[in-house]
């Protein structure tokens, strides 16, 4: 797979491009599977803590699982696959390393909208845009729940713009965008990638419907993302690509 100069084109402008039905039968049907194990452990492990809520995870509602690709080979497979290195290297260039990874699961819940936000709001200081890979592993709908995407230019920012966020205290969501624009639905197909800036301020509604809706969101880094004090990587720094070249991080860690 190429990633197109229109694509490319359309990322340094709006902020973010569509690749559809990319993702191989066989490894989404895997990152489903992981998935659902990963969810009934939540559960459990909320239940014996006798909550309803645990930091943006709500109970039987939404689940945002983090970084459990490295434990896990068939994650693991994906994370470092040549579909990836394709389109990473496409848009950051020779040098590449895994920043961040999490299922974001919503359940069936009327209540389970996300708020608009960059991603970059969610570190908390100043840092180099990254690049989100947000995986379809289910076709998304309005309905179900899928994300919207706010172009820079409709957004009033320029491309390397950090906005400030609020934390909303029902929610614990981090907020970065109040306006009216409605922005534009990503409604793709099961093994799509909605590949965005981590400046890119999206979001996504409730679910609506009976069914769980599952993604998967893939973040790819220029550089190691540190603390704001320098003392250690915001949350991971995997190399990737190096020169240009595909590394194999999986075998570095047999």
């Amino acid at each position: 797979m190429k990633i197109a100069p229109e694509q490319l084109e359309q990322f340094r402008k709006d902020g973010y491009f569509i690749l559809e039905r990319v993702i191989p039968e066989d490894a989404l049907e895997g990152l489903r599977n992981e998935c659902q194990q990963y969810i009934a452990k939540f559960d459990a492990e909320m239940e014996a803590k006798g909550l309803e809520k645990d930091g943006i995870n709500h109970y039987k509602k939404r689940y945002f699982i983090a970084n459990r690709g490295l434990e896990n080979p068939v994650i693991t497979n994906f994370l470092f696959s040549d579909l990836m290195y394709q389109v990473t290297s496409a848009v950051l260039g020779e040098e590449v390393y895994l920043f961040n990874e999490q299922y974001v699961v919503k359940a069936a819940d009327k209540q389970s909208a996300f708020a608009w936000h960059q991603d970059s709001g969610y570190i908390g200081h100043y840092h180099k845009p990254y690049l989100s890979c947000w995986c379809a592993l289910d076709d998304m709908t309005e309905e179900n729940g899928t994300i919207s995407v706010l172009p820079h230019e409709r957004a009033g920012i320029e491309p390397e713009d950090l906005i400030d966020h609020e934390q909303s205290e029902i929610t614990n969501d981090k907020i970065g965008y109040k306006g009216d624009d409605p922005g534009i639905l990503a409604l793709v197909p099961a093994g799509s990638i909605v590949v965005f800036s981590s400046r890119t301020l999206h979001r996504s509604g409730p679910n609506k419907t009976d069914k769980m809706r599952r993604s998967y969101l893939v973040q790819y880094s220029k550089e190691p993302i540190l603390k704001k004090d320098g003392s250690g990587y915001w949350s991971q720094a995997v190399p990737f690509v190096r020169g240009g070249q595909k590394l194999n991080p999986v075998a570095e860690m047999a």
